[in-house]
């Protein structure tokens, strides 16, 4: 199988593991609806500013993946772009855990003495956002350290380019995720 192949291959692999996640967190709003519609079983709360903060910096971290590709059509160092975006990634898992302590802090837990079903869809939802979120850390990380080696270039990007792509997907998955529990 010559290189090309393989690439067509490996998006076509990317692209099916996303469609897969959005069938996951399609289902769990879909659960989410129902149980919130169930009359008397569900607690209102406000949602702690940290999500908020989180929206902004994964948003800021998705357009900074914008400018590497003129970057490498340009032969520049892509270092410092890929190196801010997993910086900004990281600052969005922290922001998610202190969002976290907000909400005990309000004495919404996610199960246990206290805990109510809001509260336990509102962790699920954004806890698994952030484990895919690891994933992306990851690659983030793999593709820091092969962008400081400068080896990527404007023909020899793909696992970057998957690293992107995956990323723009948490990216719009984390505003549809808090536009949910923010407005609905």
């Amino acid at each position: 199988m010559d290189i090309a192949l393989r690439n067509i291959v490996k998006k076509q692999l990317l692209w099916i593991s996303l469609a897969a996640i959005s069938m996951f967190f399609a289902s769990m709003l879909s659960a989410f609806i129902v149980e919130k519609a169930d009359v008397g079983n569900w607690k209102e709360f406000i949602l702690p500013n940290y999500f908020a903060l989180s929206t902004g910096v994964i948003i800021i971290s998705s357009l900074v993946l914008f400018f590497i590709k003129p970057q490498l059509k340009k032969e520049k160092s892509i270092f410092g772009l890929v190196f801010t975006v997993l910086i900004l990634g990281i600052l969005f898992s922290y922001f998610q855990i202190k969002g976290w302590q907000q909400l005990t802090n309000q004495g919404i837990y996610l199960t246990g003495v206290g805990s109510n079903i809001s509260g336990s869809f509102l962790y699920i939802l954004t806890l698994t956002h952030l484990l895919h979120l690891v994933g992306g850390i990851v690659g983030l990380c793999i593709s820091t350290i092969k962008s400081k080696q400068n080896l990527y270039s404007i023909n020899n990007y793909l696992g970057l380019e998957l690293t992107a792509i995956y990323w723009h997907f948490l990216t719009v998955l984390w505003v549809i995720l808090f536009a949910f529990l923010k407005f609905y």
